[in-house]
Parts: structure tokens; sequence; C-alpha cells
């Protein structure tokens, strides 16, 4: 049939099948079963903003936004393994922190600031806290008689390394379906933007 009489027909259709058309389009046209890619839902959000606005170039959204929603996984992924270690968010970064710095495990506050990134006060009351649950201790600084380190205590130490080995279970669930070459070329990707925008 000429395209031109094939347009006249795709016009003369009732509004329900044109509606039920382009639907089918938004959600993914033939499916994994026709061989395209199976579509998600920033797929069918994509499609439904380029029917309303064709002018505009919807390319950041595939990706933007695919992060900000792989960041509520990772979000309910952290959160779950350091609940079943009994350390909050905050708890687990300051103890992450001492635990990578190798032993004797202890840090000034001034060095927990800044990998951190909070206030000194802050700081102060969560060492506080730390020290009160019995998972950091507070010691002379040898090389300045006046100032204090943060130290990891063995139930600091063993509860961030309980955290940290089921926060990688959790993220290895998360990155199951891609292979070794994929996850390898996604990081170089994501470092890349990474150092564009700065911490």
């Amino acid at each position: 049939m000429p395209e031109a009489d094939q347009d006249d027909e795709r016009d003369q259709r009732e509004p329900g099948e044109r509606e039920r058309e382009r639907e089918r389009e938004q959600q993914g046209g033939a499916g994994p079963q026709g061989g395209a890619e199976p579509r998600d839902e920033v797929d069918r959000i994509v499609a439904a903003w380029s029917h309303e606005r064709p002018d505009l170039d919807f390319a950041p959204l595939h990706v933007l936004s695919r992060v900000g929603r792989l960041a509520k996984h990772l979000d309910r992924a952290r959160r779950d393994a350091f609940v079943a270690s009994d350390l909050e968010q905050w708890e687990f970064d300051v103890l992450s922190a001492l635990r990578r710095a190798g032993g004797p495990y202890e840090l000034s506050p001034k060095a927990l600031l800044q990998q951190t990134l909070v206030s000194s006060g802050a700081m102060t009351n969560r060492i506080d806290r730390l020290v009160a649950r019995g998972l950091v201790e507070r010691r002379t600084d040898p090389n300045d008689g006046r100032g204090v380190r943060a130290r990891l205590t063995r139930a600091g130490g063993d509860a961030v390394d309980a955290a940290i080995e089921r926060l990688l279970a959790a993220e290895r669930r998360l990155l199951a379906d891609l292979g070794p070459v994929d996850e390898q070329r996604l990081g170089d990707l994501l470092r890349r933007l990474s150092l564009t925008l700065g911490d």
C-alpha cells in the first residue's frame, strides 16, 4: 500500500485505537519476543514526553533518571545491611573510616571530618555516641598531649566488618544481571561522570 494511503488509514482510525497503539509503542513495541530490548518505566516516560515535545532532546533522561531510580535500590540495600548489623548510616560512615585507616584503626577528629563531611560539632556528638556504645574509644594523641584520637574497639571492628560484608552481598545482587565486562564498563563511565561533576 502506498505510504500516503497508509497515513490516511491511520488518521481515519477511532481515537481509542490510536491511543492503544500509542500505549503499545510506549510499552516497548514488539517486546523481548520480537527481539527488541526490554523496556522499563524510563523508556515509557521518555516516549510519552517525546510524543508531547518532539522539539526537545530527552537523551539525558535515559541516563540520569535511571541513576536516580537505581539510587533508591542502593539506599534500600544499604539501610537493610546496616539495620541487620545494628548500625545507623552515620555510624557506619565513621566506623568504616577508622577501619580503612588500618592498624591501629584510629584517626583524629579533623581527619574524620574530612572523610565524613560533617561539622565539628556533629562529629564530636557522633564520637560521644559511638563511645557510649562501646564501638569507639578516645585516646590521647601521642603527638599532641592536648589532642585526642578516636580508635576503633574490637566491638566496633566486628560491627563494621559485618556491615560491609552484608552490604557487598546486597550490591552484588543488584548487579547480578551484568557480566564482568559490562560492570567494568559501567564503573568506568560513572567514574568519568563523577570526576567531571566533582564530589
